[in-house]
């Protein structure tokens, strides 16, 4: 047996495709399902099960797609209730595989109701368990996705589920699909997989005794929740349409002034602080663009995106699609000087230390968990999210000189995108450099 991991670095989540004897498992695949049938048909493997182990909160599915493609069987918890056909996954009722493999459903509600894990038995022996968002490598998944009213409840089942994988043996391999760099985890989870033994020892969720106890500390600190979030549950409970196409048309500086049109510029930001597009949402690519992109724009309204001719647009839109963008109308890759509005000025620790000196205004745009660890004091405090959501903070004063902070510049950068579209005419944005590089130094 082997098993092949499929990692998503900007959702923070892996798929997992598990080989036996010519047979394949796919566990909770992206939407962009080619990739892994293309290395089951590279491996001339056959895919006999699709497995979700929830209806997931951070991306749509690629599950449905992946079976009816291969004729695989879907298998889904019995509880997700999904709007389409598939194989209910119940509480300890094997699914028999071929060559002495078996699959083990648990039923590990706690990041979700449904959740359930899936153990991989060969010969009657557990030798693996695809935990999904329940056991995860130093952490856990979150109880609060689905809103406060239930995190409670959530979290106290997820004490059960725990210690339900925790039970398992000791040599059992641990599986999660939620990561580091999810916003699914409780807390900051570790890398990538793991074993029952080690969370056992290590995990710091395991060493609590009791379900109370764990809920309050799951829910201590509550991490924000991306704005597109809300719409993956019900997208994946109702079904999931197959990839869009990844190349988009050229459009003209024209089109890309349509008053429905969200324009959104993945340059690096060296370039967009020439100049943006008037009212354009500035993301540098990366491999989080696609959530910075769900969290800042209306979802799913129509998208067109400024790149530099360079730059992987294709890439861009495989990231929107994954969280169920499929509205991008095109691609400017050349803007030109006339469609280039206000940028703002890129500046390095020394020169953000003067201006912090001067007492210029400074807006910290961390998540509330950074700034719980370090503050700066005088700064104006608003997370990027908030700052399009809830406005620009009325303290700033749009005549006068901001400097816009963050922990590296990429989230500043966002920020200052919306100051300028807001009117602000001096904005300062700190790169390579953040808030703790400015609070240790002043």
């Amino acid at each position: 047996m082997e098993i092949h991991s499929f990692r998503t670095p900007g959702l923070g989540d892996q798929t997992y495709l598990l080989e036996h004897e010519g047979k394949a498992i796919l566990v909770d695949p992206q939407r962009d399902i080619s990739r892994f049938l293309d290395a089951a048909a590279a491996r001339d493997l056959e895919l006999r099960f699709v497995l979700e182990t929830h209806l997931h909160n951070d991306y749509v599915s690629g599950a449905e797609q992946a079976a009816l493609r291969t004729g695989a069987e879907l298998v889904l918890p019995a509880a997700a209730a999904a709007a389409y056909r598939y194989t209910p996954a119940f509480h300890l009722e094997e699914l028999k595989g071929e060559d002495g493999l078996s699959i083990r459903p648990l039923h590990t509600p706690g990041h979700t109701p449904e959740h359930t894990s899936y153990v991989i038995l060969l010969d009657g022996k557990e030798v693996a368990v695809f935990s999904g968002g329940s056991l995860l490598v130093g952490s856990a998944g979150r109880p609060d996705l689905l809103g406060p009213e239930r995190a409670e409840t959530l979290a106290r089942l997820q004490h059960i589920s725990l210690n339900r994988l925790a039970a398992l043996p000791g040599d059992v391999e641990l599986l999660p699909t939620h990561g580091e760099g999810s916003f699914c985890t409780s807390s900051g989870a570790g890398l990538y997989t793991s074993t029952i033994a080690n969370e056992v020892l290590s995990n710091p969720l395991l060493q609590i005794a009791e379900p109370d106890d764990l809920a309050k500390e799951m829910l201590r600190m509550p991490m924000p929740i991306p704005g597109f979030y809300r719409y993956m549950g019900p997208a994946n409970t109702l079904g999931v349409k197959p990839m869009p196409e990844e190349s988009k048309p050229a459009i003209s500086l024209e089109e890309l002034r349509r008053d429905d049109l969200n324009v959104v510029d993945m340059r690096p930001r060296q370039h967009q602080a020439a100049g943006l597009f008037p009212g354009s949402v500035g993301i540098e690519m990366g491999i989080d663009f696609g959530s910075w992109a769900g969290w800042l724009l209306p979802y799913n309204e129509p998208v067109a995106i400024v790149a530099d001719p360079d730059q992987d647009a294709e890439e861009a839109v495989v990231q929107l699609a994954q969280i169920g963008f499929d509205t991008v109308v095109g691609v400017v890759n050349d803007l030109p000087a006339d469609g280039l509005g206000a940028g703002f000025t890129l500046v390095e620790l020394d020169e953000a230390l003067k201006l912090v000196g001067d007492d210029v205004q400074v807006l910290d745009v961390r998540m509330p968990s950074e700034l719980e660890q370090v503050r700066l004091s005088g700064a104006v405090e608003r997370f990027v999210p908030d700052v399009f959501t809830m406005g620009v903070p009325e303290q700033l004063d749009p005549e006068a000189t901001v400097l816009v902070a963050c922990a590296s510049g990429r989230r500043a950068s966002i920020a200052a995108s919306r100051l300028v579209a807001a009117g602000f005419t001096d904005v300062r944005v700190l790169t390579g450099a953040g808030v703790p590089d400015l609070a240790s130094a002043a």
